[in-house]
């Protein structure tokens, strides 16, 4: 094996410098993630207000809190069922939450991909 091949080898992505650039990254979109949060906010506020969130063990309608909760589950995708809408538009703006939630995974999931392919090429590691 020759120096170049062997030099090529060894090299590595300091973790250190992939979360640089995922910072970096996540800084230039800082945006696009202020809006997709901003429209979370709206999105729960409105659920609050006019969705008829409640708890499905009580029937009672839900805190501000246990409703920011709902709506955190649901953009996360995760969707544990205890606190749900009890309106058409409840339900409507739960979908569009949970829509929301998998595109803020794709964003930061893009991101990190980017971040880490970026490292690797200042590391002087080459795709392809």
């Amino acid at each position: 094996m020759d120096n170049a091949a062997k030099e090529a080898v060894d090299t590595r992505i300091q973790p250190q410098e992939a979360m640089a650039e995922f910072a970096r990254v996540l800084w230039h979109l800082r945006a696009i993630l202020a809006m997709l949060l901003t429209l979370f906010l709206i999105l729960s506020l409105t659920l609050y207000y006019v969705g008829g969130a409640v708890d499905a063990a009580t029937r009672a309608p839900s805190s501000l809190g246990e409703t920011f909760y709902f709506c955190a589950v649901t953009a996360l995708t995760i969707g544990y069922g205890d606190v749900v809408p009890a309106t058409t538009l409840g339900r409507i703006i739960a979908v569009s939450l949970g829509l929301l939630g998998v595109l803020i995974t794709g964003v930061i999931t893009g991101s990190a991909v980017y971040a880490i392919q970026m490292a690797a090429h200042r590391a002087g590691l080459r795709s392809g």
